[in-house]
């Protein structure tokens, strides 16, 4: 989503951090659920947006409208149960709670519509702050779900493929930096984050109301 004035770079910012700071979050604390200590250990169990950027990754989500965060570091090791199964839960939180907050960021929307349907600034930087957090987290969390490592998508395939399969996906783990940045530079996430994003976000817009304010 491009911002074109002075308030969307503003807005932009928080938009951004939250985004990412509650995606990590929800990876590091779906792990310490099931038992491992290494999110804690490592200072990701924080809503501080400071443990958890990655320079590139964050600049790209400014300037291309997809990036990623710095991954919270699990081992599977200390997981009670059935480890794939959980790793594919713990891979699944960050893109779920990045479509919470869409969906919040929607309602907020539509909240903001009917009690403040006056244009004053405040209301106007609030307006595109939320419209910028309802994007950015649905970005997020389709881009993460895309199955290619080290995507949280991946993991969640490996979950459920059978175990034949998911071993062949791992094994391409050392390759997928590679894969992924071929993706984004030949256009093809792009093509298919921009319809997929799109689609997503109309969906939450009418289901909250937001289309008729």
């Amino acid at each position: 989503m491009p911002f074109s004035n002075f308030a969307g770079m503003i807005a932009a910012i928080p938009a951004v951090l939250i985004a990412i700071t509650f995606h990590e979050y929800a990876h590091g604390k779906m792990a310490s659920i099931f038992g491992d200590p290494t999110p804690e250990s490592q200072g990701r169990l924080t809503l501080n947006p400071m443990a958890h950027l990655d320079p590139i990754g964050t600049l790209l989500l400014f300037l291309a409208g997809f990036g990623w965060a710095k991954p919270v570091q699990v081992n599977p090791f200390y997981f009670r149960g059935d480890r794939k199964k959980i790793m594919m839960l713990v891979s699944l939180a960050g893109p779920m709670m990045n479509l919470v907050l869409a969906c919040l960021s929607a309602v907020g929307l539509r909240l903001l519509g009917l009690f403040s349907p006056g244009m004053g600034t405040f209301t106007i930087y609030l307006h595109i702050f939320l419209k910028l957090l309802l994007f950015y987290n649905v970005v997020l969390a389709i881009f993460n779900l895309i199955p290619v490592p080290p995507l949280d998508g991946s993991k969640i395939l490996g979950g459920l493929l059978p175990e034949k399969y998911s071993e062949v996906l791992y094994s391409l783990e050392q390759y997928g930096p590679l894969i992924l940045l071929l993706l984004i530079f030949t256009g093809v996430i792009d093509l298919f984050l921009g319809s997929a994003v799109q689609k997503v976000i109309n969906f939450l817009t009418f289901i909250s109301g937001v289309g008729f304010i």
